[in-house]
């Protein structure tokens, strides 16, 4: 199954390059191996449906669920990324899937520098000296959370709704969806107004 959201990024290259362009884009591309530009108020989901077995990835920028991308040092920040981390850790509460379906969580996994992980071995240019010997910090951390899910009845697993997530994380604007199941691949875009997806 992991296969399938790996492959994702190369089956999808040509709708990725369409978004990569936006005025925030600071040359970050190479920073993170997944779709698009690092963009604030833009999160992409990944979603692959292989038999009884559903998985998720979202991946956001953090100022999108905790309003900031540097360390969290302040007891609010703290308090901030505490609650979007409880947030995160009820997949069935944001990513409304049918009961009809079934779906239990079999695994997730959260990963943020924010949640003291280390960064990505790419991600070198954290705290850059430039030829004047002046610090640069780019602060642009990323939130990824990974959910499997098992579903009973993987035939009522028709929609994916994602108003939860925007009602959640409001600085959310859209999220760009790359989706796999047995019908084939789809790519599209959503935001609160239309947040819901058809398998």
């Amino acid at each position: 199954m992991r296969r399938l959201l790996l492959a994702l990024p190369f089956a999808l290259l040509p709708l990725a390059a369409a978004h990569a362009v936006d005025e925030h884009d600071h040359d970050h591309d190479h920073e993170h191996g997944s779709l698009g530009a690092h963009e604030h108020g833009v999160g992409r989901l990944n979603a692959a449906l292989d038999g009884q077995t559903l998985e998720l990835e979202l991946e956001s920028p953090a100022m999108n669920l905790v309003g900031f991308e540097h360390a969290a040092t302040s007891d609010a920040d703290k308090a901030k990324v505490a609650a979007a981390r409880a947030q995160l850790e009820k997949p069935l509460a944001l990513f409304s899937l049918p009961a009809a379906a079934g779906c239990k969580v079999v695994s997730q996994e959260l990963e943020s520098p924010l949640f003291g992980d280390k960064p990505d071995a790419d991600d070198h240019d954290e705290d850059e000296a430039d030829k004047d010997g002046h610090e640069h910090h780019h602060d642009h951390s990323e939130i990824h959370a990974h959910y499997q899910f098992s579903c009973a009845t993987p035939g009522e697993l028709n929609t994916l709704n994602l108003t939860n997530v925007f009602k959640t994380f409001p600085a959310t604007q859209k999220i760009q969806v790359q989706l796999i199941s047995a019908t084939g691949q789809q790519g599209s875009e959503v935001t609160a107004k239309s947040a819901e997806l058809k398998f």
